[in-house]
C-alpha cells in the first residue's frame, strides 16, 4: 500500500504542501479555517509526517527531552505516559533522559544529548528540577524548559504544578474526620521540594484541629518502598503504635502496608494507612490504598503544551507560564476510624 504523503494531503485539503507543514509544525500566521480543515483530512488520511525529513528540512528536530533522576519510579512512568501521549498527538517525538549529578561528568553527558538530538525544547522533573545549574546549561543552549513541580525559582521558567500542600493538609484532615489523633507521618526525600510542602500541609490540618505532631511519630523517608519499610518497623515498634500512618508517597504507603502485615497488625482495623500520588501500584494492592490523586498524567501533557506554546511567537507572549492542576482525595479501603481500646 502506497504510503500517504503531504503532497496528497494538500490536494485534498486544497491547500499548498506549505501550508500543511505549517499546520502540522504548529507555525503561526495560519487562518483558523485552514488550520481545521488541514488538521481534519491529516484525520481523515491517517497521514504521519516523516520525523526524519522534517529534521532535515528545518532547523529542528521535533524531538523533546524529558528528563528524570529516576525514570524508573511510578511517579516518572505516569508523567511520561502524558507527555508521550501529547506529543504523539502534536507531532512529536519525546526522548526520556536520565540525569545522575553523581558523576562528575554529568554536565558532559547533558551537552552531548542537547547538541546531538538538536532537542527543541526539555521538561525537567522533581527534584533535578530545582537544579539551577542544569537549567543554565539548557539556557545556553537556547533550549526552552518547563519544570514539573519545581520548588526554587519560580519565575525563571514556565511551570506545571499542583498544590502539594493543599492536598496534604486535605488528606490530614480526612484522617482526622474519621476520628484519628494519632497519626504518623512519614517524610520524603528531602531534596525535593515536595517533601517539605506535604510536611506543611501535614501541620497545617493538625494545629487546626489543636493538636501538635509527635517528633518520635515523624519518621524520615526518602520516597521508595524500603524507607517506608523501615519507618512503618519503628513505628510498629512503638507501644502503643498510631492508628494511622500518612506516607507522603505511594510507594512508601506500601512499604508500611507491607510492614504491618508483617507485624500481623491488621489494616485498616488496627490501623489506617494512607498514601500520596495514585501511582497505579496503589490499585493493585490489597486492600487498596487511599491516597492523593496527583495529576502527573495531566501534568505531563500539560508540559508539551507549554513548550510548544513557547516556540509559538502567536501564543508565547500569552501570560500563562504556571499551570495549576486539581488533586484529587481517593478514598479505598485502608483507612477507617481507629477501634476503640
Amino acid at each position: 500500500m502506497k504510503a500517504i504523503t503531504i503532497t496528497d494531503v494538500a490536494r485534498r485539503a486544497g491547500v499548498s504542501p506549505k501550508t500543511v507543514s505549517r499546520v502540522i509544525n504548529g507555525e503561526a500566521h495560519v487562518r483558523a479555517e485552514i488550520r481545521e480543515a488541514v488538521t481534519r483530512v491529516v484525520a481523515e488520511m491517517n497521514y504521519r509526517p516523516n520525523a526524519f525529513a522534517r529534521g532535515l528540512s528545518s532547523s529542528r528536530s521535533f524531538l523533546i527531552g524529558l528528563f528524570f533522576d529516576d525514570p524508573a519510579s511510578g511517579y516518572a512512568a505516569s508523567i511520561q505516559r502524558g507527555a508521550l501521549e501529547r506529543a504523539r498527538a502534536l507531532g512529536r517525538h519525546l526522548v526520556i533522559e536520565p540525569v545522575s549529578f553523581d558523576r562528575s561528568d554529568w554536565r558532559r553527558l547533558l551537552e552531548d544529548t542537547v547538541q546531538g538530538l538538536r532537542l527543541d525544547g526539555a521538561i525537567l522533573t522533581s527534584p533535578i528540577c530545582d537544579r539551577i545549574d542544569l537549567i543554565e546549561t539548557f539556557e545556553q543552549h537556547d533550549v526552552p524548559v518547563v519544570r514539573i513541580a519545581p520548588g526554587a525559582a519560580l519565575d525563571r521558567t514556565p511551570q506545571v504544578r499542583m498544590d502539594d500542600r493543599a492536598a496534604a493538609r486535605t488528606m490530614t484532615e480526612h484522617l482526622l474526620s474519621l476520628g484519628h489523633r494519632d497519626i504518623a507521618f512519614v517524610l520524603g526525600n528531602p531534596q525535593h521540594s515536595a517533601t517539605e510542602r506535604r510536611w506543611l500541609g501535614f501541620q497545617d490540618a493538625m494545629t487546626a484541629a489543636g493538636l501538635t505532631p509527635d517528633s518520635r511519630r515523624v519518621i524520615q523517608g526518602d520516597f521508595k518502598f524500603r524507607s517506608g519499610l523501615e519507618a512503618a518497623d519503628v513505628l510498629f515498634g512503638a507501644d502503643p503504635h498510631p492508628t494511622a500512618v500518612f506516607a507522603s508517597n505511594d510507594e512508601m504507603a506500601l512499604g508500611v502496608l507491607v510492614a504491618a502485615m508483617r507485624n500481623q497488625i491488621a489494616v485498616p482495623r488496627s490501623v489506617s494507612i494512607v498514601g500520596f500520588d495514585d501511582v497505579e501500584i496503589a490499585r493493585m494492592a490489597w486492600p487498596q490504598l487511599t491516597t492523593i490523586r496527583q495529576p502527573n498524567f495531566e501534568m505531563g501533557a500539560a508540559a508539551i503544551d507549554l513548550l510548544i506554546d513557547r516556540r509559538n511567537p502567536a501564543r508565547a507572549a500569552a501570560d500563562d507560564t504556571c499551570r495549576e492542576l486539581p488533586y484529587e482525595l481517593i478514598v479505598r479501603s485502608t483507612c477507617m476510624p481507629p477501634s476503640l481500646p
